[in-house]
């Protein structure tokens, strides 16, 4: 079975600890990056787009981060939409509960949900369940 690809795009050092406890204890196939801003995750993206490798699953993206926001990366991941060939599931992890969010979110057809911090273990069986 192959292992599923997660990034955490989030610019909060704890937030990322959590994350990557959480999944190492789920013991389920699964492989965490992070990135603390979006800029880093759309550079490493845009270079394993060039270099064919293979791309995340399962994005968990916060929306209030310095250098490139979650709307700023959204607005990248849609530019490159045509070059992607499978399909990548974008979860807005954040801790905005904005109705204003939310509603921005559902502009966004690559965003599957939209999830109030912090995760929790039922959040991450779903999400991983979806892919």
């Amino acid at each position: 079975m192959k292992q599923i690809i997660i990034w955490a795009i989030d610019d909060d050092p704890i937030y990322q600890i959590i994350v990557n406890k959480m999944i190492k204890k789920s013991e389920l196939l699964l492989n965490v990056l992070s990135f603390k801003n979006g800029k880093d995750a759309i550079d490493e993206f845009k270079i394993m787009l060039e270099e064919k490798k293979d791309l995340p699953n399962i994005i968990l993206l916060d929306i209030n981060m310095p250098i490139m926001d979650g709307w700023e990366f959204m607005d990248e991941m849609v530019l490159l939409k045509d070059k992607i060939d499978e399909r990548i599931q974008i979860y807005i992890v954040s801790s905005s509960i904005s109705v204003e969010d939310k509603n921005k979110a559902k502009h966004y057809t690559e965003i599957v949900d939209y999830l109030v911090k912090p995760l929790n273990n039922d959040d991450l069986k779903r999400i991983t369940g979806n892919n």
